[in-house]
């Protein structure tokens, strides 16, 4: 009996307690609902991802089936995952979603996957996101979240995934990171927070990833990063962290795959306990300050996948035990472009004090590469430009099977690249250009295969093979590099890659037709010795957007199926032997933007159809045998800003250019009005013949005119000789890369008492106006400047376009204004920029500028200066030298 009443007592205490959770469980899962409608009014949603949020519902658990909402078997929430859509928004550094990588070192962080939407959710987070205790995964990346991350978050204890990768979020990371001691994942990448790596988060030990990446934090990396001994993942990235790295980071990494510290201000040399994580997959140190030599002990790592210690500052030889990580994909020793924003670097500076630019690496190795290293079964991407490794190139690249990129460009490797990568049917990226490679190209090279394909600048020979299309592998994606690693290929200022072939070699033979493919979007084979004609078969380049082969020895007509090239926007052929007429049917380049056809023998009339090229920037016609008029429409192409018609058999007006009026554009023609008289005033046809054949006009000088005349001749000639034997004397050193001077800079060597800014010359000559020219030779024209009564100088205006090597004036312009004699005329300064140069000299008195003979020796002595530049390939060539030196023709 007693048993009885026990049992029927017990059975109601457990239902009753069972109704009472039941019902408590009910009232927390109504308030979890409050909470996310709560959460729905606190953002701006315009593109209704929270339209299945409806508040309508008197269900207590349906909340359980909103978008991004997982509940439990008690209806509480467990999981809210919201991810937005791959538009960047706000934030331009969050790195795009993706569903596969081609490479795997495009991962930054977390691998995002993408959302079946466009929209974004903007706002605040709601505070009261603290209050769902349930709460496992909180998800919301890749949406524009700002301020700062609610302190409340503290309360979730049981969260184990903390993800809010690609947002707007601000101020420093949270204190309270103390309460989540059981986070594996903690994903605040691309966002705004600053500050220290807060010491709370040392209770997290059991994190598994960690991405702080592409913020501003600031201080060193945390030693107790160490004591994570369970992290699968650190991605400390693109911050301003500084210092060195913690001893024994890699002591204890037992699970470490992936460590990316690139892209700080990370100092001191890499420790070596790094190589014992037997797990590591991929490792990237690049864009920091590290020193010291890549440790032998990376040899261990035998699941490394991906190496990059560029843009540091390492040293020593490439260890040969790096051949032991056999499952190396991509070895990155150094990159000559700049990974980082140039304004990251304006109040850091390197350890020389000059702060980091693009284009130059700061890793110095010794010795050559390693065989153990290019023979890697795995390897596809080796790239070491400017590293200053030395030696014979390697020709043992093991089986070749996977090796796709090789760039070895700008170092000290010589012999031959015959028999190099013959096997290599995937590699779609060679650049060896800049070495000291001589023989001859081997035809079994892959280059029909390739996108990228660089010699030049070396000593290679012989013809130009009709390469065998038979060794491409029949798998291999001929599409232009579409790469997100920051690799640096050319430039091309459109944002596109630019494959190129040949540049700055000397092999003489004719082109191949069959070498070209469809594919190619940037065709550059300048500065060779290549001869024969250009094949017609180009116009089946249907993509091609440049096509460059300026300072050939090619002969023959312009083929007219290059106006099939509908995107084509440059045409470079200066520098040939090329004749006949430019084709009709130009007008239907409607992309063009760069036509230059200087130094040729070209004839005929300028097709009166080139002003419908409205997009048309620079026109280079110089140096050539056009005849007729200059179509006058070309006024109306607005967007064009060089023109250089000179030396041809040109008649009739010049047009007046609104961007280009100065008198360097035309000299050399025979039979137009003076440049600088017709832009003062354009005369007709009837005024012309009365100025020609007046008796009073002056057809000749007086016998002053006539020994001022000899006396400058003479100067400049002693001038032109003193220039040479100190070019030819002087010690021969290689000279440093002279950086280009700022635009509106002004370099003086004389002190005239007045101060020579650039506005103030601009002032001075009316902006170059026409009614202060007093002369134009083939290298430009000369204008007065009068800065004050009786301070008067003469300016030099030069055409950037008529020179090769405009870099290296700086240097040779200042050896130049060194030179004194009180005989010589004197070089007071000069000005020099990427889109202008001009110098500056005394004024002459009696007219010796005003005369035009001395224009034409200084023309001369500017052509003695590029003949002497110590860069090989910034000098003209014989023949180009012959054809300048017969389009200056001196009284």
């Amino acid at each position: 009996m007693k048993c009885n009443l026990l049992s029927k007592f017990l059975l109601f205490f457990f239902l009753a307690l069972f109704f009472s959770l039941s019902l408590v469980s009910g009232e927390e899962a109504l308030t979890e609902k409050s909470v996310l409608l709560e959460f729905k009014s606190s953002v701006s949603d315009p593109y209704g991802i929270l339209s299945s949020w409806n508040p309508g519902s008197s269900n207590k658990t349906s909340h359980c089936s909103w978008f991004g909402v997982t509940c439990n078997s008690k209806s509480r929430v467990i999981s809210l995952n919201i991810t937005g859509g791959d538009g960047h928004g706000g934030n331009s550094k969050v790195p795009p979603c993706s569903k596969s990588l081609k490479f795997p070192f495009f991962a930054l962080g977390t691998k995002r996957t993408c959302s079946n939407h466009d929209g974004k959710l903007k706002g605040k987070l709601s505070p009261s996101i603290g209050k769902l205790n349930e709460l496992r995964v909180l998800s919301l990346p890749n949406n524009e979240f700002s301020g700062e991350i609610p302190m409340e978050i503290r309360g979730l204890d049981k969260l184990l995934v903390l993800n809010l990768e690609g947002n707007l979020f601000t101020g420093k990371l949270p204190d309270e990171f103390a309460g989540l001691k059981k986070l594996r994942v903690l994903n605040l990448g691309f966002n705004r927070l600053d500050g220290e790596i807060p010491i709370s988060l040392s209770n997290s030990v059991s994190m598994e990833i960690l991405n702080l990446a592409g913020n501003m934090l600031t201080g060193s990396v945390p030693g107790f990063l160490v004591s994570f001994l369970k992290l699968r993942e650190l991605n400390l990235a693109n911050n301003w962290l500084n210092g060195t790295l913690p001893g024994g980071l890699g002591s204890n990494c037992l699970y470490l795959e992936h460590l990316d510290l690139s892209g700080n201000f990370l100092a001191g040399g890499i420790p070596l306990t790094l190589g014992n994580c037997q797990q590591l997959r991929v490792l990237l140190l690049f864009s920091n300050m590290l020193t010291g030599v890549i440790p032998r002990k990376f040899g261990q790592l035998r699941r490394l996948e991906v190496l990059d210690v560029s843009r540091n500052f390492i040293n020593g030889a490439v260890p040969a035990e790096l051949g032991n990580c056999v499952e190396l994909s991509a070895l990155i020793l150094s990159n000559l472009f700049e990974t980082q924003p140039e304004e990251r670097y304006k109040s850091k500076k390197v350890l020389d004090g000059s702060p980091r630019v693009a284009g130059v690496e700061y890793n110095h190795f010794v010795g050559s590469l390693p065989a153990e290293v290019t023979t890697l079964p795995k390897l596809r991407i080796l790239w070491a430009p400017g590293a200053t490794l030395k030696g014979k190139l390697p020709t043992s690249w093991g089986d070749c099977e996977s090796l796709e990129m090789v760039n070895l460009a700008q170092n000290g490797f010589y012999g031959q690249i015959k028999g190099a990568f013959q096997r290599c049917k995937k590699l779609y990226h060679l650049d060896l250009s800049s070495n000291r490679l001589r023989g001859e190209l081997d035809r079994n090279l892959p280059v029909p295969c390739m996108t990228v394909f660089d010699v030049s600048h070396n000593l290679l020979s012989g013809p130009i093979p009709r390469f065998d299309y038979n060794v491409c592998s029949p798998s291999l994606n001929l599409d232009p590099v579409q790469v997100d690693y920051p690799l640096s290929l050319r430039d091309t200022g459109s944002g596109l890659i630019m494959p190129f072939l040949l540049p700055g070699t000397h092999s003489p033979d004719q082109f191949p037709g069959s070498l070209f493919r469809r594919s190619l979007r940037f065709l550059d084979a300048s500065d060779n010795e290549i001869s024969g004609y250009i094949p017609p078969s180009l116009g089946n380049l249907r993509s091609l957007i440049t096509l460059d082969f300026s300072g050939n020895r090619l002969w023959g007509q312009i083929p007219s199926r290059l106006y099939h090239l509908r995107y084509l926007k440059q045409i470079s052929l200066s520098g040939n032997n090329l004749t006949g007429a430019i084709p009709s049917g130009l007008g239907k380049l409607r992309s063009l933007e760069v036509l230059r056809l200087s130094s040729n023998s070209l004839s005929g009339e300028i097709p009166r159809d080139i002003v419908l090229l409205k997009n048309l920037t620079v026109l280079l016609l110089d140096n050539n045998n056009f005849s007729g008029q200059i179509p006058s429409g070309l006024f109306n192409v607005a967007s064009l800003s060089t023109v250089n018609v000179s030396f041809n058999n040109l008649s009739g007006p010049f047009p007046l250019f609104r961007k280009v009026a100065n008198c360097g554009n035309a000299p050399g023609n025979p039979y137009p009005i003076s440049c600088h008289r017709f832009l003062q005033s354009t005369p007709s046809d009837s005024t012309v013949s009365n100025d020609t054949s007046s008796p009073g006009s002056k057809t000749g000088f007086n016998s002053i005119e006539i020994a001022s005349i000899a006396s400058a001749s003479a100067i400049v000639s002693v001038l032109l000789a003193l220039v040479v034997l100190f070019f030819y004397t002087r010690k021969r050193i290689p000279m440093a890369r002279v950086q280009v001077s700022e635009p509106k800079e002004i370099t003086t060597f004389v002190d005239i008492g007045v101060p020579l800014l650039y506005e103030n010359i601009i002032q001075a000559t009316g902006n170059f106006n026409s009614s202060n020219c007093i002369g134009n030779g083939g290298f430009g024209a000369t204008y007065k400047a009068e800065f004050s009564p009786g301070s008067l100088v003469a300016i030099k205006k030069l055409a950037v376009g008529r020179f090769q090597g405009v870099q290296q004036f700086h240097a040779e312009i200042k050896a130049l204004g060194r030179v004194r004699h009180p005989n010589l005329v004197t070089l007071i300064g000069y000005h020099a920029s990427e889109t202008e140069m001009f110098l500056i000299y005394n004024y002459l008195p009696g007219g010796l500028w005003d005369s035009g003979p001395h224009d034409d020796l200084v023309d001369m002595l500017y052509l003695a200066v590029t003949c002497t530049v110590d860069s090989l390939s910034s000098r003209p060539t014989m023949r180009q030298v012959v054809q300048r030196l017969k389009r200056i023709q001196p009284s």
